[in-house]
């Protein structure tokens, strides 16, 4: 009886600290949608929620730290349920990191209601990218609750899309700075929002790696969609 409780509470902790992997990732959707539209409308209070929102996000990133090391400490995992830890740790990092992207978009909404308070900037390739981000964020956390991989192929040729949109839309407003001086400081800050999605879309690439790596127990971090295509097959 013994054994089967810390079996038992072994699940447990486990099933906790995924829950909160899946909460954390939920807040990131709800932030990147925030910085958004905050950006369509000009929005400084929604901006300055998203900035504000950003701590909780930490201290939730602090905890799935801490009970990671502890379920290490005290069960000392092996195999599938080692990686899965292990992984749990990157991707409470990895979605840190993409509060932390969230809040620059926020940030640049108030920099750009400071220097261009006449007119709101057109973000039409804005909000395209910040879609395939999301897409990929749902399908990555939707593939973590099931250890479907699945989705992992789908996912990472959704962040070359969002490469390839962030590079196009790049190359775009260089030439609107060329041709018009005037739009060099609101071209400036849709650099700076989109390469922060872009950046978050490495993130996402990042977790869909890591649940091929629990599933599968292969390092697919350097390899192609090919190989990875081959891997979960």
């Amino acid at each position: 009886m013994a054994t089967e409780h810390i079996y038992k509470q072994y699940d447990e902790d486990l099933e906790e600290i995924r829950a909160n992997i899946i909460k954390m990732g939920a807040i990131i959707e709800e932030q990147i949608l925030d910085a958004v539209n905050a950006l369509e409308d000009i929005d400084t209070k929604l901006a300055q929620k998203v900035i504000d929102r950003d701590e909780a996000i930490n201290e939730l990133e602090t905890q799935i730290d801490n009970d990671c090391s502890l379920v290490i400490a005290k069960r000392a995992p092996q195999a599938k349920d080692l990686r899965t830890v292990l992984m749990m740790l990157r991707m409470s990092n990895d979605l840190e990191r993409m509060g932390d992207e969230s809040a620059k978009v926020a940030e640049a909404v108030l920099r750009i209601n400071e220097t261009s308070r006449t007119s709101k900037p057109k973000i039409n390739t804005v909000k395209k990218i910040a879609t395939l981000v999301l897409e990929m964020l749902k399908k990555s956390l939707d593939a973590f609750a099931t250890l479907d991989t699945d989705e992992v192929v789908g996912i990472l040729e959704g962040d070359k899309e969002v490469d390839e949109e962030y590079h196009s839309y790049t190359r775009e407003l260089l030439t609107f700075m060329m041709e018009d001086p005037r739009t060099i400081s609101s071209s400036l800050e849709l650099i700076f929002v989109t390469k922060a999605l872009e950046r978050i879309g490495d993130h996402i690439k990042n977790i869909s790696q890591a649940i091929v790596y629990i599933d599968k127990g292969r390092n697919v971090s350097h390899a192609s969609i090919k190989e990875i295509k081959k891997t979960i097959n």
